[in-house]
C-alpha cells in the first residue's frame, strides 16, 4: 500500500481539482481531504457520512460569573487580552483571543475559572462514489489542524489495511504550516501542483524546501501552464535543477471550470479531453515510479 500527498504552495492552484480527477481513476484507494482548515474535496465527493466523531482542539477558559467577584487579576495576568470587562462591568473572555494557557484559572482567588475543551471540530468516516473517504470540518479560529490530520490520516490508514487497499490518496493543505507536515510525514510521494504566477512560484519553492527535509519522492504538476509561458519555462529550470520529475503541463480549460460547478471530476465530465488523457499519464507515471522505490 502506498501513500500519495498532492500539496501546493498557495491555495487556488487547482489541487483539490486534480486530486479528485485523480480519484476517477486511482482504482481500490481510500481517499483523505487534508486540508482541514478549507475543506471542499467533499464538494466534488458529495460523501455519504457513516461515522461522525468529535475532536478537541484545546482548552478555553470559562469564568462562572456567579463566582466571579470582578476583581481583575486575570485581566491583569492575560498576556493575550482575552479578558475584558463588557457593558455591564463584568469580567468576560473572548474564546478567539484565549490561548487556553490555563494561567488565568490558576491566579483566580475564587476558583471562578475552568478550562472548557473545544469541540467545535468534527471529523467523519464516509462513502463516496470513489471509496473510502475521511474528512474533517473545523471550526472558525480552531488550532492544532496538525493534530487533526494526522487523526484522520491514522484512520484512512486503518480502512485501507482492513480493505487491502492499494492506494490512500491524501488532499493536502496549501503552503507549509502544520497541517502540510503532518500530511507530508510517513507519506511513500508528494506530488506538487505549481501555478506559473509570481505567488505561486514562490510558494511552490518554499514547499519544495520543506519536502526535503522528509527525503520523500517528489512529482511535479504545471497546472494552467499556458497563462504564463515565461514563468512556467522558469519552473521547468527550476524542477531540472531539483531534480523534480515534471509530470504535465496542464492547459487552462473552462471545461475544467464547469466540471467543478457540477461537483464532477473533469474525467467524469469529458473522459476524452486533453486534461483527462493527461491525469491519466500522470496517475500511471506516479505508480511506474512508486513501483520502481518501493520494489
Amino acid at each position: 500500500m502506498k501513500e500519495i500527498t498532492v500539496l501546493s504552495g498557495k491555495g487556488g492552484t487547482g489541487k483539490t481539482s486534480i486530486t479528485a480527477a485523480l480519484a476517477s481513476i486511482a482504482g481500490k484507494a481510500v481517499f483523505c481531504d487534508n486540508d482541514v482548515d478549507a475543506a471542499d474535496l467533499h464538494l466534488i465527493f458529495q460523501p455519504d457520512i457513516q461515522e461522525v466523531f468529535p475532536f478537541s482542539s484545546g482548552t478555553k477558559a470559562s469564568i462562572n460569573s456567579m463566582e466571579c467577584t470582578n476583581c481583575g487579576i486575570c485581566m491583569d495576568h492575560c498576556r493575550f487580552d482575552a479578558i475584558d470587562y463588557n457593558n455591564e462591568g463584568t469580567l468576560v473572555i473572548d474564546p478567539y483571543q484565549c490561548e487556553g494557557c490555563r494561567l488565568c484559572e490558576r491566579v483566580c482567588p475564587e476558583e471562578a475559572i475552568s478550562a472548557v475543551e473545544n469541540t467545535n471540530n468534527q471529523w467523519f468516516v464516509s462513502t463516496s462514489r470513489f471509496g473510502d473517504f475521511v474528512h474533517a470540518e473545523m471550526g472558525p479560529g480552531e488550532e492544532n489542524s496538525g493534530k487533526l490530520v494526522s487523526q484522520i490520516r491514522k484512520k484512512a490508514m486503518e480502512i485501507a489495511k482492513n480493505t487491502q487497499s492499494d492506494y490512500i490518496i491524501n488532499d493536502g493543505p496549501p503552503g507549509i504550516g502544520c497541517a502540510t507536515i503532518s500530511s507530508i510525514s510517513g507519506s511513500n510521494a508528494v506530488l506538487v501542483i505549481i501555478e506559473p504566477t509570481i505567488s505561486g512560484f514562490n510558494d511552490a519553492q518554499r514547499l519544495v524546501e520543506l519536502i526535503r527535509l522528509f527525503n520523500i519522492p517528489t512529482y511535479a504538476v504545471i497546472n494552467k501552464y499556458d497563462i504564463n509561458l515565461t514563468m512556467t519555462k522558469n519552473i521547468e529550470e527550476y524542477l531540472i535543477f531539483e531534480n523534480i520529475d515534471l509530470l504535465a503541463k496542464i492547459p487552462f480549460d473552462v471545461e475544467m471550470v464547469k466540471s467543478m460547478t457540477l461537483g464532477k471530476t473533469i474525467i467524469e465530465y469529458n473522459p476524452t479531453s486533453i486534461i483527462s488523457g493527461q491525469i491519466q499519464e500522470i496517475w500511471n507515471k506516479i505508480k511506474v515510479s512508486q513501483d520502481v522505490v518501493l520494489q
